[in-house]
């Protein structure tokens, strides 16, 4: 069985990275050497989206300062971290999947070896078709997005093509998904239950 790893899944906003890690954590609840981290976040649980912790911008800049968060970044106005217990489950033979940051691969490639990135693909036409359906952003603020996404598709993916998976997710939600839990089985630590 591998080594731990820490599994990135990385993609644009409406890519669908929150409702295939809802999936395969249904489907792997139970697996051992596998953990799905949370994420400490600056915008409030009630404006949708994934089951985070909220932080004010005060109590982040309050942890960052503490140094209990093994990676965080800025996108969209919110502040995102992901708390320095990842290193203990990576230590401990648990691999770790990590909802990332795009921009923030660069500075993630260097500090975790074992890092496996999962690239998440979308058609323009789907992605902005799930982000006006999700109703959080003006038509501006999904222009925006649709523009960054474009500059960020191929700005870092050639630093890491030895360590990149991509995964396609225009279809049906149970097709990506399982090829996510299959990819997740396959790069799952060596921890066991005892």
């Amino acid at each position: 069985m591998p080594r731990a790893s820490l599994i990135y899944l990385v993609g644009p906003s409406g890519s669908g990275k929150d409702s295939l890690m809802a999936y395969a954590r249904h489907e792997l609840a139970t697996e051992p050497g596998l953990v799905f981290c949370h994420r400490y976040i600056t915008r409030k649980p009630d404006a949708g989206g994934e089951n985070h912790i909220y932080l004010s911008a005060d109590e982040f800049a309050a942890r960052q300062q503490a140094g209990l968060f093994a990676m965080h970044w800025q996108s969209h106005g919110q502040r995102y971290g992901v708390g320095i217990e990842i290193n203990q489950w990576l230590a401990k033979g648990v691999s770790v999947v990590v909802n990332g940051s795009r921009s923030y691969l660069p500075e993630i490639a260097n500090r975790y070896p074992e890092l496996k990135v999962v690239w998440i693909e979308v058609s323009e036409a789907t992605l902005r078709a799930r982000l006006v359906a999700r109703g959080r952003e003006s038509l501006a603020a999904i222009e925006a997005r649709m523009a960054r996404n474009k500059e960020l598709l191929t700005k870092d993916r050639t630093l890491l093509q030895q360590r990149l998976i991509t995964l396609d997710n225009n279809g049906p939600l149970s097709e990506a998904g399982n090829r996510l839990v299959q990819l997740l089985e396959t790069h799952r630590g060596t921890r066991q239950c005892a």
